[in-house]
């Protein structure tokens, strides 16, 4: 069922342009929802909104679009690094993912209260810090991300490459549209989260908000686990 639907969709991008992009739209949504990858950023971006001192929902969604476009600009820039030298686009190999496994299981250790990081960069603002924090965790998740987003990516750049020799503005705003529906689900949860907790802090349900946030610690933990052992 789901090989029928990305062949639908992969036709759909070869038709007309408002077709074709909401195709890509569609393409980017699925390929966070269904990518075990992509779906262990969700809980990271979560339990990380959490930790914030300053609890609202705009600043949860900047922290989310913050976070999904360091992802974005990272997965770009180890695309573009690694087809220069020849290696398959994304792949940095068993040390890349040892690397951002790592980070995994500091993050996830944090989120359980076992460690303590300091997120301050050496910056007063609490607000500048976690907007760099953010940054820095998109970045560095992106890493790990290179092989997996580029299998899912790879069918938009195709139709986006044949398009580009008559329509190049087309062929720009397909991969936009991907990018665009990449990041929304990330935002979309991100946002989301800080609503819950919200809620949780009004209704003085507490623990239950500690809970959540094991569980996303736990999650993230798992995450890195995965990429160690994919």
């Amino acid at each position: 069922m789901i090989k029928n639907l990305f062949s639908l969709l992969y036709n759909a991008m070869t038709q007309s342009l408002y077709l074709a992009l909401t195709a890509s739209l569609a393409w980017g949504i699925l390929s966070i929802l269904l990518s075990p990858c992509h779906l262990s950023s969700i809980p990271l971006i979560i339990g990380f909104i959490m930790q914030q001192q300053k609890k609202t929902t705009g600043r949860a969604f900047v922290l989310s679009f913050v976070f999904s476009t360091g992802i974005l600009v990272s997965i770009a820039l180890i695309g573009i690094i690694t087809a220069s030298v020849g290696r398959l686009m994304g792949d940095l190999g068993k040390i890349g993912n040892i690397a951002v496994a790592s980070v995994f299981l500091i993050v996830g250790l944090y989120l359980l209260d076992i460690i303590h990081l300091d997120w301050s960069f050496g910056s007063r603002s609490t607000k500048q810090q976690g907007v760099l924090a953010a940054l820095l965790l998109g970045l560095t998740f992106g890493v790990a991300l290179g092989p997996c987003t580029f299998a899912y990516i790879a069918p938009v750049l195709g139709v986006s490459f044949n398009r580009a020799q008559t329509d190049f503005l087309g062929a720009v705003l397909l991969i936009l549209a991907f990018a665009i529906g990449h990041c929304a689900v990330i935002i979309f949860f991100g946002t989301l989260a800080q609503k819950v907790q919200t809620y949780l802090d009004w209704s003085d349900k507490n623990m239950v908000l500690l809970l959540i946030k094991r569980i996303c610690g736990v999650l993230v933990i798992l995450g890195g686990v995965y990429l160690l052992l994919k």
